[in-house]
């Protein structure tokens, strides 16, 4: 479901991207495949440096259909940040690529925090919050991101994964799966 970014999606990608459902909520703003191609290229070498850490979201054929990223990598904190091409709006994928990732990133990567920055207009991420048990209202807990985030026109929440909550979310995922099989 989930692999590292390659060159060779962006022509699966940017059509998906280049979308008034999708473009506007996403950091790779790109208007040309040329400019995508360039964009991609440069996460990939700030991967390599630490500063992100990005992977391409797949559907059930390993067809790419979205990305997942984490920015601003710094102190094992960094933004969380996930989009999904318009068909595949509402089908589970973006959960299931968030948990994939978290885990990566908490038992993979040492990331500690992840923090959401969620657009206050953007209605279908704020409904995702609230399906997020192991995610936190942070905008009291550490203001001055908050505040950082909110310098400019458009206004964020902010929430924040904490690794310890999510891998207890994710054991008890595990055991109400193995009830389940044995009920």
């Amino acid at each position: 479901m989930l692999k590292k970014r390659d060159l060779h999606d962006v022509p699966t990608l940017f059509p998906l991207l280049d979308d008034e459902a999708v473009k506007p909520y996403v950091r790779e703003k790109a208007d040309t495949m040329e400019e995508y191609y360039f964009f991609l290229s440069k996460m990939m070498q700030q991967e390599e440096k630490g500063e992100l850490i990005s992977r391409t979201i797949t559907d059930d054929w390993e067809q790419p259909i979205g990305a997942i990223t984490l920015y601003d990598v710094e102190e094992q904190k960094g933004f969380l940040a996930t989009w999904l091409g318009r068909p595949y709006f509402g089908k589970g994928y973006n959960q299931y690529a968030k948990e994939q990732f978290l885990w990566e990133l908490f038992e993979e990567q040492s990331i500690e925090v992840v923090f959401l920055k969620v657009n206050l207009d953007n209605i279908r991420s704020m409904k995702a919050m609230s399906k997020l048990s192991y995610a936190t209202e942070a905008n009291d807990i550490f203001p001055h991101v908050h505040e950082k985030i909110n310098l400019g026109e458009k206004r964020y929440h902010l929430f924040a994964i904490y690794k310890d909550a999510f891998i207890f979310y994710m054991h008890e995922k595990q055991f109400a799966a193995m009830d389940e099989l044995e009920a």
